[in-house]
């Protein structure tokens, strides 16, 4: 199989793939605009930060998998792929620690001044009586909007500082409540009582169209005087003229490594109004960027295309979450060849549409399950039809 990568990914690694046989072409340097005219041949393509536009799959011969080699696949046109049938799959949970340990520190940083301390002993300048004001974490309330496996990360090492911890009441799977009551979690009813509560409020939502500019004059408004924003996800979440209004009325500090329209490159000039205030602690989009994190997520990432080689697909964001059809036909069928076969002709005589399949086989290899979901009436005609197909045992049918 033919690997585009299109992003800076270890060396070790790649040759990980080569000697599993992978043909890896390597250009960590193609823009967005550039990758539809490298596409042909190619049967994945793996990206961290760089765009993946419309183009890519109108131009492909032979693509059948994009990997996002992190977790979030804003920068990915995830409908066009889904429309060509090309699989989506990102590699969530690796990055988790490096982000809340990025969050962490980024609250210590705007407590204790650290930024502007070091900034004026880099220019000789000692100045103990201004960053001896600090108020300290002790005690005081962090809210977490988006309590993922990276909120939870944050939860866990907020509570070792003796910060309480808030986050908003929602239906989670038990792993997860289970981990919200030893950390000791506190659940609230509503958004507004969480962010008016919180000493801290920190965001870790996915980049959707959803969430633009989630946090906006009125979430800012429900802030604490002199609090502390953490935004680690997506810098369109943030509302940054709302945000720097919100800043100069009531002090409200922030700490940032993301913002609206940064550079897609590693490097490059930027300039930003907000990353330039003085109540801004920001970095450079660097959550995610530890070894470690770096490193789990390329071994995950080399897991994605092992399975998509041997015929199954993880992690996919652009299948349908739930099963798709009006009606489903349960079959089971001694496993001969052309039995399914003749199953689709019929469906197909009958314009039945196959929305999903999945064909199980019993021990033993003798005989097997087809469960087919169908759009359109199934009749009695045409169950009649499948019921006399040769080495059919029993075809049973529900309607949604």
């Amino acid at each position: 199989m033919k690997i585009l990568i299109a992003d800076a990914l270890p060396e070790d690694k790649i040759e990980v793939l080569r000697q599993k046989g992978y043909e890896c072409v390597v250009e960590p340097d193609l823009t967005a605009e550039q990758i539809p005219e490298r596409i042909s041949g190619v049967e994945i393509l793996v990206v961290r930060s760089t765009k993946v536009i419309s183009e890519v799959f109108d131009k492909s011969d032979c693509l059948g998998l994009v990997v996002r080699s992190g977790a979030g696949i804003n920068t990915i046109d995830c409908q066009g792929a889904a429309d060509s049938g090309i699989y989506v799959c990102n590699v969530p949970g690796t990055n988790s620690i490096a982000v809340a340990e990025l969050t962490m520190g980024l609250i210590i940083s705007i407590d204790r001044h650290i930024p502007s301390a070091t900034a004026d002993l880099r220019e000789s300048k000692w100045n103990k009586k201004i960053y001896s004001d600090a108020e300290g974490l002790f005690g005081k309330t962090l809210g977490i909007v988006g309590l993922g496996e990276i909120g939870l990360a944050v939860a866990e090492r907020a509570r070792s500082f003796g910060i309480t911890v808030l986050a908003k009441k929602a239906q989670r799977k038990p792993e997860t409540e289970s981990r919200i009551r030893s950390n000791g979690i506190k659940l609230v009813e509503t958004l507004e009582e969480l962010i008016s509560e919180s000493d801290v409020v920190s965001i870790h939502l996915p980049g959707e169209p959803e969430t633009k500019n989630f946090v906006n004059e009125s979430f800012l408004k429900l802030m604490k005087p002199n609090s502390i924003l953490i935004n680690t996800s997506r810098g369109e979440i943030v509302d940054e003229a709302a945000l720097i209004a919100s800043i100069n009325e009531k002090n409200i500090r922030a700490g940032l490594d993301v913002f609206c329209d940064e550079p897609t490159t590693g490097t490059g000039d930027f300039s930003s109004e907000l990353a330039q205030h003085p109540n801004v602690v920001g970095t450079h989009h660097i959550g995610a960027s530890t070894q470690q994190a770096q490193n789990a997520t390329v071994e995950e990432t080399i897991r994605v295309i092992d399975a998509f080689r041997e015929g199954n697909v993880i992690n996919c964001v652009n299948i349908a979450k739930e099963r798709v059809g009006s009606s489903t036909l349960t079959i089971r069928h001694y496993d001969k060849v052309g039995v399914l076969a003749e199953v689709f002709a019929i469906l197909r005589k009958e314009e039945l549409n196959v929305e999903t399949m999945e064909n199980k086989i019993f021990e033993g290899s003798k005989a097997a399950l087809a469960i087919i979901d169908v759009s359109g009436d199934v009749s009695e005609n045409a169950l009649t039809q499948l019921r006399e197909i040769d080495h059919i045992i029993h075809v049973q049918l529900s309607n949604r």
